[in-house]
């Protein structure tokens, strides 16, 4: 293992990016210089960023640091397509501790650029310091779009139709697994210690956590995807979504943004909400309220969006996407109806960082 020390900040910085090649004419100057240079004439310019710490957005005991490369570009990567644009550049910043080496930081790496480019994304810079207290990413990812084809969160209205695309709740339902698993490894690990059980320690080195049949739960913790594949399949459909929003902190929460940006209300479907067997599993084994992860788990990263009502044809016929209520008037709230008919209102009971 190579200590980062060796190398310093800039040949850290050379030698995880020498090789990169742009693939964006927006793409001026990359990493190398004070500044990097983009050119965008007739666009309109996205940019989003995001900060990652340890211990509060992601646990080391288990992602490793592809994963966590690959899924620290995604969430930005999600961002720019819930605005209706495509992702072009991405600058990283990373503080990082003693216990890091520079293969370390290869895989890390290995997984941004393979997120990046399954979208063509140009990696452009970004910076690199020490921390004391273990690792912090920021990624800011810039996108483009034409003016008019930019979608905000505020433009919902009464009748339009509520959609989401693919599945909710998987990835909180991931997270909850790798938690108790974590808690299991833990716990026999205290055990043998207060046994002095020195074999019994040697054999937790080979601990092997119970994944069986949650597969797809694992992946969707560890490894979202950007759904810019839906974008696609909608402007190819000729629908021209009215709001949107990704599906980052839960559906509850997101739709809440939209209802209260757009000054309207809203009526969704208990038995409309798509939910994979392995989520409704894995909850029952759990003892928690399936319907409760999927309106509230967040870290989906599914897209959220309102479609006026005379395109509820064309969207019966894409794939993977669910229909799940209406906009409303402000004044009728904001409501689920459950599977029985009683009605609730919506809270924000999804991930809050800052609890």
């Amino acid at each position: 293992m190579t200590d980062i020390s060796k190398l310093g900040e800039f040949g850290l910085i050379r030698h995880l990016t020498e090789d990169i090649k742009t693939k964006n004419e927006s793409t001026r100057y990359g990493v190398g210089d004070d500044c990097t240079v983009l050119h965008y004439p007739d666009k309109e310019v996205l940019v989003t960023t995001d900060m990652l710490m340890e211990g509060i957005h992601f646990d080391l005991t288990y992602i490793d640091l592809q994963h966590l490369g690959y899924k620290s570009a995604m969430v930005n990567i999600s961002d720019i397509f819930a605005m209706n644009g495509t992702p072009r550049q991405m600058l990283v910043s990373i503080a990082l501790s003693k216990r890091f080496t520079v293969e370390d930081m290869e895989m890390f790496y290995s997984g941004l650029r393979l997120a990046c480019d399954k979208w063509g994304i140009d990696i452009v810079g970004g910076d690199t310091t020490s921390s004391y207290t273990g690792l912090a990413i920021s990624i800011t990812c810039i996108g483009e779009a034409a003016k008019e084809d930019i979608i905000y969160r505020n433009g919902a209205k009464d009748t339009d139709l509520i959609c989401v695309s693919g599945d909710l709740g998987a990835a909180y339902m991931g997270l909850q697994l790798l938690e108790r698993e974590k808690s299991v490894y833990y716990q026999q690990v205290d055990e043998a210690r207060k046994k002095n059980d020195q074999r019994g320690l040697e054999e937790l080195a080979h601990f092997e956590p119970d994944f069986a049949g949650k597969e797809y739960l694992l992946q969707r913790q560890l490894k979202p995807e950007a759904r810019g594949d839906v974008i696609l399949q909608l402007h190819d459909a000729g629908i021209r979504p009215t709001a949107m929003m990704d599906i980052s902190d839960g559906l509850s929460s997101e739709l809440l943004h939209i209802c209260k940006q757009s000054g309207c209300g809203c009526r969704i479907y208990e038995k409309n909400l798509p939910i994979d067997y392995q989520t409704a599993v894995m909850a029952e084994e759990l003892n928690m309220n399936v319907t409760t992860c999927a309106l509230n788990g967040g870290e989906d990263y599914e897209l959220l969006f309102t479609v006026p009502i005379g395109d509820h044809a064309k969207i019966e016929n894409l794939e993977g996407i669910r229909l799940i209520g209406h906009i409303t008037r402000a004044e009728l709230g904001t409501q689920l109806v459950s599977r029985d008919g009683e009605e609730f209102e919506l809270k924000a009971q999804g991930w809050n960082p800052l609890k």
